[in-house]
């Protein structure tokens, strides 16, 4: 007997239903994003390693899912080195491309490859799936999509003003209430040098930035086996559990900082951002000032952002943030980028666990019409051009099967309504419409059967 078929772990099939919800995902973010003037663009599935490697942090570079070389793949190696089984010299070897991990690092070579085409500031969005060798888990995947957005040759804070307000609108034409966090990574640098440890910077963010997960406890474990001293890590502990209104803690948190040039500009990019969203843009959700909120990729410079569901269990569903000098690392320094990253298969998950998703976003065909013979068919076919040419998903079924079999085919895939039209209905040049959730039927002439369904 042959092996059932399978699919790796951490990756999904989706159906008609599920492709249907999932096209409501992705219209409705790029309705948002189109109305704030951002064009689409896309990027290979796969990217050299020298494009990826490096760009994510260390912990980053672990999950990437690098390809094997066409052909004889080992012709690079020696037998020692195998011998050796010294993993990532091996992959040096044998490996030169990967996976995207994510859409922004593509982005960035984008962006230098196709300098002179762009005009600046450039506003792109892309939605296309990334990998990532995680370990699957509820609401992980190693294959999912990513819906991005962002703005290249621009050192405007409005920028990240506007970036915010898409995240809102998004959430509220879902329905689902979020909470946005924010933060700046120029104030975690801040508190590290007034801590003493300016030197562990990406420690204490990659630190940090595991507390909802962890818990402090293991947080100070992790940060004292990244050398930090007991009396760094006490110094930490008010500003990890710093509380009060958003104003307060930047308050306090720029008394704390009076020494750092760095934090306390952070403190003024972040004040600017909030007092902006609060005075000039009308929020549906609560946006958060949260300290602890360190986004683990090593490449943001300026704020940060998360968003987080309230009403269901999940991680973060989007985030993004500032990043001055990402393109420099493909030779073209002093470029300013910001952007934003929806987590389309959380939101997924979000959506199904919420019941929020409109039930004409769900529904593919409208209206079918019963076959009941070649005679019949002849008759349908023009009307079910009209209908069709009027915008309404419609089918014929394909075999003049008995009744009950296709009236069990249009209640299987939910079709609203069916049309039936038989020697009365051909006689009178009209058809028979039928509703199939309240089984009321109307003999109706094609032009009204067009208006009752619409």
């Amino acid at each position: 007997m042959a092996n059932k078929p399978s699919i790796p772990k951490g990756t999904r099939d989706f159906g008609p239903v599920e492709m249907a919800k999932r096209n409501y995902i992705f219209n409705t973010i790029r309705s948002v994003y189109e109305l704030y003037g951002f064009q689409q663009i896309e990027t290979p599935a796969q990217e050299t390693l020298q494009t990826l490697m490096g760009k994510y942090g260390e912990e980053g570079d672990k999950l990437l899912f690098k390809i094997l070389n066409s052909g004889d793949y080992l012709n690079k190696t020696t037998d020692e080195e195998l011998t050796e089984r010294n993993t990532l010299r091996l992959a040096s070897k044998i490996c030169e491309k990967g996976l995207r991990y994510d859409l922004t690092v593509p982005f960035a070579r984008y962006v230098v490859m196709h300098r002179e085409e762009l005009q600046l500031p450039f506003k792109r969005y892309q939605v296309q799936p990334v990998w990532r060798a995680d370990r699957p888990q509820k609401g992980r995947y190693r294959e999912f999509y990513q819906f991005d957005g962002d703005v290249v040759g621009s050192d405007s804070l409005l920028n990240e003003v506007e970036l915010m307000q898409i995240v809102d609108t998004v959430f509220s034409r879902f329905g689902v209430r979020v909470q946005i966090k924010i933060n700046n990574r120029k104030i975690l640098t801040g508190i590290a040098e007034v801590i003493g440890a300016a030197d562990k910077i990406v420690d204490i963010t990659v630190a940090i930035d595991k507390l909802d997960k962890i818990g402090i406890d293991n947080v100070n474990a992790e940060l004292r086996e990244d050398g930090l001293t007991d009396e760094q890590i006490e110094k930490l502990q008010p500003i990890i559990m710093l509380d009060g209104t958003n104003e307060q803690k930047l308050e306090t948190i720029a008394q704390v900082l009076a020494s750092s040039e760095t934090g306390l500009k952070g403190v003024e990019e972040t004040k600017y951002i909030l007092s902006m969203l609060n005075a000039q843009c009308s929020m549906f959700n609560e946006i958060q000032l949260d300290l602890t909120l360190a986004r683990g990729l090593s490449y943001y410079t300026g704020a940060i952002f998360e968003v987080k569901a309230l009403d269901t269990p999940m991680g973060s569903i989007s985030g993004g943030g500032r990043y001055d000098n990402l393109t420099g690392i493909f030779g073209m320094p002093g470029l300013s980028g910001v952007g934003i990253s929806f987590g389309v298969d959380r939101i997924y998950d979000v959506l199904n666990a919420l019941d929020l998703y409109p039930k004409d976003s769900v529904s593919a065909t409208q209206l079918l019409f019963i076959n009941f013979g070649q005679k019949e068919t002849e008759y349908c076919l023009p009307i079910l051009n009209k209908v069709r040419a009027s915008g309404i998903r419609s089918e014929l079924y394909p075999d003049a099967a008995k009744m009950k079999k296709q009236m069990s085919y249009a209640n299987a895939k939910q079709i609203p309504f069916v049309v039936l039209a038989g020697d009365n209905e051909i006689a009178a040049q009209k058809v028979t419409l039928k509703n199939m959730e309240t089984g009321e039927q109307f003999l109706v002439t094609p032009e009204e059967l067009i208006e009752k369904v619409k």
